[in-house]
Formats: structure tokens, C-alpha cells, sequence
């Protein structure tokens, strides 16, 4: 199965529409997170934009937005490098997800409105679709929107935010080979089944699933 190029022109994933700078900025941070722009190398806004459809100045603009983010760092004269993340800095952003993360939504097994979590099934089956098509970009960006709006019904929202702030700078350089494997469609299901234990008030199950949702971050979805 190949892996698509992103399209610009993708339905909002919920919550409130993003501009299109914001959409440009997005597609490319889901790119970086997914592997498409590879660490070490080096992207001209110039070339980058007829991959997108746009021209180079929402680009260049939504790429210096991402030096802020740590993500690319500015080459002058050539454009912008992405930056290396470590294994041992991967392992890191894992641990703090998962002391986060997974009792945070055991929590929302006992607490969460079942009318807000069928709200985020759309999203999971947006994620489940896009694993369908090998579009990896959409497939980030869906996973991020359904965990957020997920973490968000706990009702921190300095803890959403530092959850943002851990996925964006990891990487998930093995969605590439899940695909071509056939086996990334498997994980994006696990979204749905997580929405159905916290409808049943299961939280050992919540537990497990995070659990091993979690656990691909630095296993299989993090192989380089």
C-alpha cells in the first residue's frame, strides 16, 4: 500500500476550524511528527509548497512558526533543517505521557458524559480511515485531535497542553513500514476500542488499552 501525500483541503477534525496559516502550520508539524520530512535534512519553503497546493509564503511563514516549536531549525540561504530527536529523548516524552495519560483516562471511565465521548467516535473513525488510505499526515492529525479532546474532558487544560507539547516533539518514523505492513489500520482500531471501554465503565480495560496504545509510541510506531 503506498503512502498518500497530503492534501490541504481536509475536513476540520472538531472543535473550532483552523485558519488557513494554522492549516499549513499543522500539516507540516504532522509531517515532521510522521516522518515524511526526514530528521537532518534540509526544506525549501519553495519547494515544500507546490507539495501542498499553496505558494511559498504561507510555507515559509508556517515553517518559522515550527523553528519556535524546536522542530526545523533556519539554514540561511537554503531553508529549514529538521532537527534530530533522540531515542533517549523519545523515551523520556513516553514515560511523562504515560504518568499523564493513562490514569487520567481510567479517571474519565467513571467521570466522562457518555454523549461526549461518542463526540470524539467521528475522530476515531476519521484516524481508522486515514490508516485505510496510508495517509499518514491525516492520520497524525486525527490521532492528536482525538487524544487532546480526550485529555480535554478531564477538565485540566494545563495538562492538555502539556500533552501537546509531548506529542509534538516526538517522532513516529515506523508508521511508514506499519503501513506498507498492512498493520496500521489494527492500531488506529484500538481508538474505537478505547471508546467502547470507557462506555462500558471498564477501567481495567481503559487501563490495558492505553496502556498498549502507548506502548507503540516506542515500539513499533517509533522504529526508524
Amino acid at each position: 500500500m503506498a503512502v498518500q501525500r497530503r492534501r490541504l483541503e481536509l475536513p476540520s477534525l472538531g472543535g473550532r476550524k483552523p485558519n488557513f496559516r494554522e492549516k499549513v502550520v499543522d500539516v507540516l508539524r504532522a509531517a515532521l511528527i510522521s516522518g515524511e520530512l526526514r530528521p537532518g535534512q534540509v526544506y525549501s519553503a519553495p519547494a515544500l509548497a507546490p507539495r501542498l497546493g499553496v505558494s511559498a509564503t504561507p510555507v515559509r511563514e508556517a515553517m518559522l512558526e515550527l523553528v519556535k516549536e524546536g522542530m526545523v531549525e533556519i539554514v540561511p540561504n537554503k531553508g529549514f533543517r529538521v532537527t534530530e530527536v533522540s531515542g533517549t529523548q523519545l523515551d523520556e516524552y513516553t514515560h511523562v505521557r504515560s504518568l499523564i495519560e493513562i490514569p487520567t483516562t481510567v479517571d474519565l471511565a467513571s467521570t466522562a458524559d457518555a454523549d461526549d465521548l461518542e463526540a470524539l467516535r467521528p475522530i476515531a473513525e476519521e484516524i481508522v480511515t486515514s490508516a485505510g488510505k496510508g495517509d499518514l499526515i491525516a492520520y497524525v492529525e486525527a490521532d492528536l485531535a482525538f487524544h487532546l479532546g480526550l485529555l480535554a474532558l478531564a477538565g485540566n487544560e494545563h495538562l492538555v497542553e502539556v500533552v501537546r507539547d509531548l506529542r509534538r516533539r516526538s517522532r513516529l518514523y515506523g508508521l511508514t513500514a506499519l503501513v506498507q505492513a498492512g498493520r496500521l489500520q489494527a492500531s488506529a482500531e484500538e481508538h474505537l476500542e478505547l471508546l467502547d471501554a470507557l462506555l462500558a465503565r471498564d477501567a481495567d480495560a481503559t487501563r490495558e488499552v492505553m496502556t498498549r496504545h502507548l506502548g507503540h509510541v516506542r515500539g513499533i510506531w517509533a522504529a526508524d
